[in-house]
């Protein structure tokens, strides 16, 4: 699977940026400082003149990549999702079981994640702590419609819809699949988020993972039905 991984193409919608970053040191360069930024000062202080500032290059420099911050976010959301889709299809591709599927589903978008070395630019541990905190805030804005006809959300909603697929096959009499995987996605971030910062309103810590609430809870209402 790392050989696998260290030689795909991550498809990035070509709207959400000027100049592939992937196609140069600089714009390599970019992403990677752009994630350790991020995570150090948070999105709202983060500019591109910082960013600038950081890898010793022009403000100038970065807008011939991005249009502006908001689509460099964007873009490392996009980037994190097809990733994380890519480790959901090699894990779950040779299960025939549909609930075994489902549960290592489960485990691959629920559980902690670790740097992919195979990946020297991007750190996927720290990106996903971003993605953790300001995904939502790049959902919840007044574009999101214009945003989402333009495709900026296909990857996103295609991991979601592998996840409600293995739903269905596990109890296609299931009513609200759709519902039940997207708040996966997003309850198993918010778990996440609780765990570092809100310890007394949840039962996931240091021995109970989101994983082990999530497989918990769905299994056993899948169950039920």
């Amino acid at each position: 699977m790392d050989v696998i991984l260290n030689n795909l193409k991550i498809q990035i919608n070509s709207k959400v940026y000027v100049k592939d970053p992937e196609t140069s040191v600089l714009g390599k360069k970019i992403i990677q400082q752009s994630i350790l930024l991020i995570h150090e000062i948070g999105f709202e202080e983060f500019t591109f003149k910082k960013l600038g500032e950081q890898i010793g290059s022009n403000e100038s420099s970065i807008y011939r990549y991005f249009e502006n911050k908001h689509k460099l976010i964007l873009y490392l959301s996009s980037w994190y999702w097809s990733w994380m889709e890519y480790r959901l299809v090699f894990a779950t591709n040779n299960i025939v079981n549909p609930l075994e599927k489902l549960i290592k589903a489960i485990q691959i978008v629920t559980e902690k994640v670790e740097d992919d070395q195979t990946t020297t630019h991007i750190n996927e541990s720290i990106l996903n702590s971003i993605i953790i905190q300001e995904f939502t805030k790049s959902l919840q804005t007044k574009e999101i419609d214009e945003e989402n006809k333009e495709g900026f959300f296909l990857i996103y909603k295609r991991l979601i819809n592998r996840i409600i697929q293995m739903i269905q096959e596990v109890n296609p009499k299931y009513p609200f699949a759709k519902s039940l995987a997207s708040s996966l996605i997003e309850g198993a971030h918010h778990q996440h988020f609780l765990m570092n910062h809100l310890t007394t309103i949840t039962n996931c810590n240091a021995t109970v993972s989101p994983s082990d609430f999530y497989t918990h809870l769905i299994t056993s209402l899948l169950k039920q039905q």
